[in-house]
């Protein structure tokens, strides 16, 4: 079936089936390659897309679904996003993997004024795993940007 996805403010026209996964329409036919497949159930975050603005898992949200809503992936956050200069600044990463998942959580959170607290960022991140065990940095990197 034919889809117009309107990802990072560009309407995009794919192919896919109707079971065809969003992380897999956007890394295969948009060529975006920020949303990461690892866990294929919802529970790692490394498939994490903003949709209208909140964070979805994109590994099981059918492609079909996201059609007429906007679709934002780390690529398409601005250069200047000071959730990324924070990360970057706290060296809140080691291979990287999580991150994309993790700044979009964290750009969410902090917009909607949920980065508060330690306590509201680490529930708030509940949904990202960092398999390199950096979640103090990542914490900090949250704390700085929500200042």
């Amino acid at each position: 079936m034919n889809l117009t996805l309107n990802v990072n403010g560009r309407a995009v026209d794919v192919d896919a089936e109707p079971h065809d996964m969003l992380v897999d329409v956007l890394r295969d036919q948009v060529g975006l390659t920020g949303p990461r497949v690892t866990c294929g159930v919802g529970l790692c975050g490394t498939c994490t897309v903003l949709l209208d603005g909140e964070p979805v898992s994109g590994c099981i949200l059918m492609a079909p679904l996201a059609q007429g809503k906007e679709i934002t992936t780390i690529e398409g956050l601005p250069e200047d996003d000071e959730v990324v200069a924070s990360f970057d600044r706290n060296h809140a990463f080691q291979c990287g993997y999580c991150i994309p998942g993790m700044v979009l959580t964290a750009r969410d959170m902090i917009d909607k004024g949920h980065a508060c607290s330690r306590e509201e960022i680490r529930e708030g991140l509940g949904g990202n795993l960092c398999r390199c065990g950096c979640y103090l940095k990542i914490i900090e990197a949250v704390e700085e940007a929500a200042q």
